[in-house]
């Protein structure tokens, strides 16, 4: 992920949506949404004609930045995606959500993406009893995803056991014995995400 020093919530603003980069903070009184729902900047609050490719392109910068992605990893999944059999705009989603950091993010061991993706960095996960620090990693349906026998004991750990996470049906995860597996592939319905991902394949089409 390209490293973004400016302030996360900017990037929502921008895009004029939750993105939920900053974990339980997106879901509080205290995300910038709740009382800045416009684009940063002095000409935030003013409305701008928009054309077919600024809308395509907008479009493109929130997945991006959704997933924390870089326009060349986005791009290449867009290209193994067209590849596939079915609607390029579905495998494209369903390949990045099935990246190793999403789908750490979404078994609730990570409170975020970003977070997920350094708990990933920092070695704690395990892939079929491998441990794997590459937040990029593909997984597939019936792959174990655990935190480490010896990283059960910090903090993101123990803050996990017992509580109750709500995750999407294509995963799951025991929260006492820090086990989850991939279910299945991700289909549509479940990102839940405001994409019109057709917009970016027609934008990558040209």
């Amino acid at each position: 992920m390209a490293k973004y020093t400016d302030a996360s919530c900017k990037l929502c603003r921008r895009e004029g949506m939750k993105l939920f980069l900053k974990g339980e903070r997106c879901t509080s009184k205290k995300c910038a949404m709740e009382s800045r729902a416009f684009a940063p900047g002095q000409h935030g609050t003013l409305r701008k004609k928009s054309s077919e490719y600024s809308i395509q392109l907008r479009e493109k910068q929130k997945a991006k930045r959704a997933y924390g992605l870089l326009e060349k990893q986005f791009h290449e999944y867009y290209e193994e995606a067209e590849r596939l059999p079915g609607v390029t705009g579905e495998n494209m989603l369903s390949l990045i959500e099935r990246r190793l950091d999403n789908v750490v993010y979404r078994m609730g061991i990570g409170s975020s993406r970003a977070q997920s993706r350094q708990i990933v960095n920092h070695g704690l996960i395990t892939v079929n009893g491998k441990t794997v620090d590459i937040p990029s990693y593909q997984t597939k349906p019936g792959d174990e995803i655990a935190v480490k026998e010896n990283k059960k004991e910090t903090k993101v750990a123990t803050e996990l056991r017992g509580a109750k996470i709500v995750m999407p049906k294509w995963v799951e995860f025991n929260t006492d014995t820090l086990v989850g597996k991939v279910l299945d592939k991700p289909k549509r319905e479940d990102v839940d995400l405001t994409i019109n991902e057709q917009l970016i394949i027609e934008l990558y089409s040209k």
